[in-house]
């Protein structure tokens, strides 16, 4: 038995089986995450060293999509799998996984060659989700799990580009010693930053603490880019970013559940549960009160999952199959004021976000709503940001199937990679504020 498993075996009994807090395994110890082995590699150490953004350990890292370049080099880029320090939301120390890939393309603009963080879309729970596993593996299918790493193809725009990629992993998605804190803006922002800083201290990299660097990201990637931008200020002033993407960011997570629950996605509503329920007292209490059989085995399964695995397993599912009273999880949520809280701190457009943001969302988006993305662009203008936002029309391609969510990632991503690398760049870029109010 794989010590995931075991583990949330021992909590389920008396837990909604999402307060995962286990010391670590035996290095030696192997994790099994539905059929795959998990590299020895992703098991953190029992001390971190001190500090954020420090390199803990490196490895070289097979690209799978890759092929030899004329030169020797091979394209896009050579890569190197990380684990690095970061602080979590209760503000402990946590070892982060990720990936940087050198470019084989050269940089053709001002200064030393630029950073790109990339903050993957949503992937899943289980550790053999990791964006930094999917980049060596496109395509995990072993029968037990799903997982597909459809941000490499935004991985190879931006390295088209000259510019080096880091790839985050997110705190506890293919590091083994803690479930992933699905959404938490915390723990996402600071994941992301601090991939900015370890970047600088990869053997072999190029980029600098003088490297500008830009932020990526859509649907759970979009508010780790977002968060990232509000906090890099009071977290992260040594990271120069010039420039943020976010795509069809959750801002505003009471509202995102709605969106999710009873979609082809209902499984990233159990992923947000088990992460918050680990790290939120006051939400675990309400998880605990209110959740039947039914929702604890739905969580437990769930925390293993790939989103290809969540959407065959748990796919169209209505979490008032999980709850005693029958209500959905938002509605027991909306009864309990400390849990209110708990989703309240999470909200995205509080803070000023540091320099240019593109925020991009669909208006038929009905997984993660775009009216509380937009709202996002709203409270951001209202705050002094420099915002260009639009709003993708596109025609309703179905109902709550994921297909008016991913349609824009993938109509908008040629935009969005040149609207970055003219931040890398150094060019200016205006704010669309006075016509955001106007806009749908």
């Amino acid at each position: 038995m794989s010590r995931i498993s075991s583990v949330l075996t021992t909590v389920v009994a008396t837990t909604a089986c999402v307060c995962v807090s286990a010391p670590p395994a035996a290095a030696s110890d192997p994790v099994v995450s539905r059929g795959v082995t998990i590299p020895a590699f992703y098991t953190p150490p029992a001390a971190l060293p001190a500090g954020n953004g420090v390199l803990v350990r490196h490895e070289p890292l097979r690209l799978g999509l890759s092929l030899p370049g004329l030169d020797g080099r091979t394209l896009p880029g050579t890569a190197t799998r990380l684990m690095y320090t970061s602080t979590d939301s209760a503000g402990q120390p946590v070892a982060v996984t990720g990936a940087y890939i050198e470019p084989s393309a050269a940089w053709k603009g001002d200064g030393p060659r630029p950073l790109v963080v990339l903050g993957s879309g949503t992937m899943g729970q289980g550790d053999q989700c990791a964006p930094s596993l999917a980049l060596q593996n496109p395509l995990t299918l072993n029968g037990r799990t799903v997982s597909f790493g459809y941000e490499t193809l935004a991985v190879h725009r931006l390295l088209a580009t000259g510019a080096a990629v880091v790839v985050t992993d997110y705190a506890g998605l293919g590091a083994t010693d803690r479930l992933h804190t699905y959404v938490n803006r915390l723990d996402e922002g600071h994941a992301m930053l601090d991939a900015a800083r370890v970047a600088r201290s990869v053997p072999g990299a190029s980029v600098t603490g003088a490297s500008r660097v830009a932020m990526y990201g859509y649907s759970q990637g979009g508010g780790a880019s977002a968060s990232a931008a509000e906090l890099q200020r009071s977290y992260a002033p040594d990271v120069p970013l010039v420039g943020t993407y976010s795509g069809a960011p959750p801002a505003d997570l009471t509202e995102v559940m709605k969106g999710i629950d009873g979609s082809a996605l209902a499984g990233a509503l159990g992923w947000s549960i088990n992460g918050f329920a680990q790290a939120e007292p006051a939400l675990r209490r309400v998880v605990e009160a209110n959740i039947n059989a039914t929702g604890r085995e739905a969580l437990k399964d769930i925390s293993t999952a790939c989103v290809g695995d969540a959407i065959l397993g748990h796919g169209f599912t209505k979490s008032t199959k999980w709850t005693t009273s029958g209500k959905s999880m938002a509605e027991v949520i909306a009864a309990e004021p400390a849990a209110r809280a708990v989703l309240e701190k999470q909200r995205l457009g509080t803070l000023r976000p540091t320099g240019p943001v593109r925020l991009v969302t669909g208006v038929q988006d009905d997984i993660v709503p775009h009216e509380q993305a937009r709202q996002l662009a709203v409270d951001w203008c209202a705050r002094g940001g420099n915002v260009t936002y639009k709003a993708v029309l596109l025609p309703n391609l179905g109902d709550k199937i994921l297909t008016n969510h991913l349609a824009p990632l993938l109509t908008d991503q040629g935009d969005a990679v040149e609207w970055l690398t003219d931040r890398l760049e150094g060019r200016p870029t205006g704010s669309n504020c006075w016509a955001v109010p106007a806009r749908r």
